[in-house]
């Protein structure tokens, strides 16, 4: 049987901060009452500061979950690239990948994502595995190793831009 892994993740609402958030002492006494402010924290770690998207009355200034589910499914994707192409001899000077996603919510509230597109743009040494066609493969493995993408029931495209090569330093 294979390995398991397991994340503890708190998430606390409200994030009183220094200040405490407008409108968080009526709680949740109506849909605008309350703040959408809350702290997203990791043992170790700093705090994340979390809210809802703009469009549900966040904060634009914090991160909200939905941007963060598009942000893990474009660093997963990334992380197991570089780790293939490490594998493979193809040495990666920079990647840089301009990630969107798509959700829908129905006329009732509820949603769902409907889409994820990866736009990678990879810069390497020149040799003998720098071609579009290893780093196609190398995307396409990528994606079916990614444990997010592999968890999602919605699709993940790759678009990854043609290949670029870095400049000998002199």
């Amino acid at each position: 049987m294979g390995a398991h892994h397991n994340y503890a993740v708190t998430v606390a609402w409200p994030d009183l901060g220094e200040v405490a958030p407008p409108g968080g002492e009526a709680g949740t006494t109506s849909y605008t009452a309350y703040s959408r402010d809350h702290q997203v924290r990791l043992p170790g770690k700093a705090p994340l500061p979390g809210s809802a998207d703009p469009a549900f009355r966040g904060d634009p200034a914090r991160y909200n979950p939905e941007e963060l589910f598009v942000a893990s499914l474009a660093q997963c994707h990334m992380l197991w690239f570089l780790h293939l192409a490490a594998e493979r001899g193809l040495v990666v000077r920079e990647y840089i990948d301009d990630t969107t996603g798509t959700m829908r919510v129905e006329s009732r509230g509820e949603g769902q994502f409907t889409d994820v597109t990866l736009r990678p743009r990879v810069t390497v040494d020149d040799g003998p595995h720098a071609t579009d066609e290893r780093v196609a493969e190398l995307h396409h493995r990528a994606h079916a190793q990614c444990f997010i993408a592999r968890s999602v029931n919605f699709s993940v495209l790759v678009e990854p831009a043609p290949l670029r090569r870095s400049t000998p330093a002199a």
